[in-house]
Order: C-alpha cells, then structure tokens, then sequence
C-alpha cells in the first residue's frame, strides 16, 4: 500500500518535522535563486533593470513596469497542511515596506497558487492549482518568465 494514500492517524495529525523542513528549505531554495540576501559592497551600485527585493518569508522582482511577487505561507490549513506558495504578477511598482506608497500602486495581473507535493517521489516540490509540477529551479524560471511577460 502506497504511504501517500493512507490518511494519517487522528493522532498523529501534525505533519512530521521532517516533511516541513523539506519544504522550508525548498521555499528558501527558490528565494535564494529569484533574489538572493544582499551582501554589503563598497562603493555606489548601478540599479539593475530588475531589482531584487528580499523579505522574510518571500521576494519581490521590480521592473520598470511589471513585478512579480512570491510569498510563502507556512501556517498550515486543513486543506494546505504544508503551507502555500504565492506567485502574484503586477503591472505598475509594488509598494515594500518602509517604502513611500507608489500613489499609482499595482494592479494583479495574474496570481498562481502552488502547493508543497507531499513525499515528493523526485525533485518536483511544487504542485500548482491545475495540476502542473515544478521543481525549485524550473519554478524560478517560471517566475522570470511570467516577469518578462509582463514587462
């Protein structure tokens, strides 16, 4: 009988230690390739054509006219028991943070839903609402992609 298949006991209800950290390290994975943690330079840095804007539990990717937000959700739902993923695609600049609010704002261009696979069989971690699988770096990519598309 497959593990996958089987409803956990009424006791042992709670996702393992191990099946989170899993996740959590893939969600840092992919934070970690979309906008890595900035390290301090000397000297004044050119602005590159899309800033990478890093939070605690996601990142942001600024254009001059589009941006794509992920954020991950780790508190766990009846029905997302391993937390969610959210990729959000805007036209316009994103407000952050201690910043300024943009007086235009942004508008939602599309949004994309991906959840944790349970005991993943091979390295596609992510499982969107229509059913389409991803590993860390192909979501990445994917996330530029839907960027670039909107630029």
């Amino acid at each position: 009988m497959d593990d996958k298949d089987k409803p956990l006991a009424p006791w042992t209800a709670s996702r393992s230690a191990k099946e989170k950290n899993i996740v959590q390290r893939a969600v840092t994975a992919l934070l970690d390739q979309l906008a890595p943690e900035r390290v301090l330079k000397r000297g004044e840095q050119l602005p590159p054509e899309i800033e990478q804007h890093r939070t605690p539990n996601g990142c942001v990717l600024q254009a001059p006219t589009a941006a794509v937000s992920v954020s991950w959700f780790s508190k766990a739902e009846k029905d997302t028991p391993l937390g969610e993923l959210n990729v959000i695609v805007w036209k316009g600049t994103v407000s952050r943070r201690g910043k300024a609010a943009n007086p235009k704002g942004a508008k939602i261009v599309k949004e994309v839903v991906l959840l944790p696979i349970e005991a993943p069989r091979n390295d596609r971690v992510w499982r969107a609402k229509d059913g389409t699988e991803y590993d860390t770096p192909a979501l990445a990519e994917y996330c530029v992609a839907l960027l670039q598309a909107a630029m």
